[in-house]
């Protein structure tokens, strides 16, 4: 809807004046109550809380790179480091100090893995699996950035033979008994993302369902496009198997290791049920 649109791009321009809702539904012509209620039709989640996503969203990279609260607060247009402490215990269930020691203390063994769909990245924690994910086109710089910027103070080690028994399991899910393989995960997230990654757990091997569909199952019925971020957001793609959740319209795309990885995986898994 055009109107909706139009009301994300100005939230994603001025979200650090957080405009009120009176203010919104006037730009769009609408009684606030049915402006709100518009919105979250379309976008599953409120003006405001679009606001404070965008605020978290800004501000997270600074605490990530060990910055001061307090300059993390000012370059997301908050404040001070109450509505910063606030902003994330509302949205995250977090603080910004957890945040910006997350991993504080922690040691994480990483290695390469080849496998028919790709080289995996795997990381471990002496908990379980904390990191997996495809190398796009064998860039393993990329891989490590983004499993740092998730584990921003841990300590790794590049050691391929100590993941040995994980990559062997792994390598052995698109295999008729590895779809019931079974590993420790050691992850962290939102209430809302370990909610829709639960739900991601319980979609059988061999099976999809949509984002819409997630959305419901984990009570947000209009929240599909959280879902998606959530979705996203998984650390451990193929063991909380995100590659199952799809458009309403059967498209096969969103997939942050590429669409054709996403098909490929999929028929794989459809053909080992069908035989």
């Amino acid at each position: 809807m055009q109107v909706i649109a139009e009301g994300i791009d100005y939230l994603v321009d001025h979200y650090t004046e957080n405009p009120s809702l009176e203010f919104l539904a006037s730009r769009a012509g609408y009684d606030p109550d049915y402006y709100q209620k518009l919105f979250k039709a379309h976008v599953g989640i409120s003006p405001k809380r679009l606001c404070q996503y965008m605020s978290l969203r800004h501000a997270r990279p600074f605490l990530e790179a060990g910055q001061p609260t307090l300059l993390a607060a000012h370059e997301a247009g908050l404040s001070g480091n109450a509505r910063l402490h606030d902003l994330f215990l509302s949205c995250e269930g977090v603080t910004p100090g957890e945040v910006k020691a997350r991993g504080q203390g922690v040691h994480i063994t990483y290695g390469f893995q080849p496998t028919s769909l790709g080289e995996l990245m795997i990381g471990k924690t002496q908990r379980g699996i904390c990191w997996l994910g495809f190398l796009m086109e064998g860039e393993r710089d990329q891989g490590l950035a983004r499993m740092h910027a998730y584990w921003p103070c841990a300590r790794f080690t590049h050691d391929d033979a100590a993941l040995a028994e994980e990559a062997a399991i792994i390598s052995n899910l698109w295999s008729a008994e590895g779809g019931r393989a079974k590993l420790k995960l050691d992850i962290y997230g939102t209430n809302f993302q370990i909610q829709v990654w639960r739900a991601l757990l319980e979609i059988p091997y061999g099976e999809t369902r949509t984002y819409q569909e997630i959305a419901g199952q984990v009570g947000k019925p209009t929240a599909s496009r959280a879902v998606g971020n959530a979705v996203g957001a998984n650390p451990v793609s193929v063991l909380i198997p995100c590659h199952r959740v799809i458009r309403s319209t059967g498209i096969i795309d969103n997939y942050g290791w590429g669409s054709p990885r996403k098909k490929i995986i999929l028929a794989v898994e459809g053909q080992i049920t069908s035989d």
